[in-house]
């Protein structure tokens, strides 16, 4: 939670448990649409493969990007680069491996190394220009994994889940 911060490097505060805690929103939602599919008679793993709209991806595809994110960004913030996931998973089961995965890897990082996060160079092989670590956390790394984490959200709602926005947000 992030009453048990404390303050080290700030942007190792700003990254890694802000991915810590909304991984494991994501992990609940997860276990709540599995829940609800049982309840209704439904597969749950079918879930997975349901989108927002035709050229969205689907759940199981939020996920994989929600946890790119998080190692992705907390890695290269630490200035390392981060470990390649195959995006092979099937099940829900295989989802929240993929969670527990990605939040063994970012506790992994060491804190001391997000010290020099702020002006780091970061390169993405998806974006033409390097940007320095404040703009990569800020403009891109946290708004891009929250989009895929309120996006996995939204395909649970949307297909009958009883969600609200506290399940979102978590326990505070």
């Amino acid at each position: 939670m992030l009453d048990d911060v404390r303050m080290t490097a700030p942007f190792y505060d700003a990254s890694v448990p802000v991915f810590r805690r909304q991984l494991g929103v994501l992990a609940e939602l997860l276990r709540k649409g599995k829940a609800h599919a049982r309840q209704q008679g439904a597969d749950p793993d079918a879930i997975l493969k349901a989108r927002l709209a035709p050229d969205m991806l689907t759940l199981m595809g939020q996920v994989q990007r929600a946890s790119d994110h998080a190692k992705g960004t907390a890695a290269r913030l630490a200035g390392f680069e981060p470990p390649p996931y195959a995006d092979d998973e099937r099940g829900l089961s295989d989802a929240q491996a993929r969670i527990a995965k990605t939040l063994d890897y970012i506790d992994t990082l060491p804190v001391a190394k997000f010290e020099a996060a702020p002006e780091r160079t970061i390169t993405v092989p998806f974006h033409p220009k390097p940007m320095t670590g404040t703009h990569y956390l800020y403009a891109f790394g946290l708004p891009s994994f929250f989009f895929h984490v309120a996006t996995a959200y939204a395909i649970l709602r949307h297909h009958g889940v009883p969600l609200g926005k506290v399940d979102f947000l978590g326990p505070i």
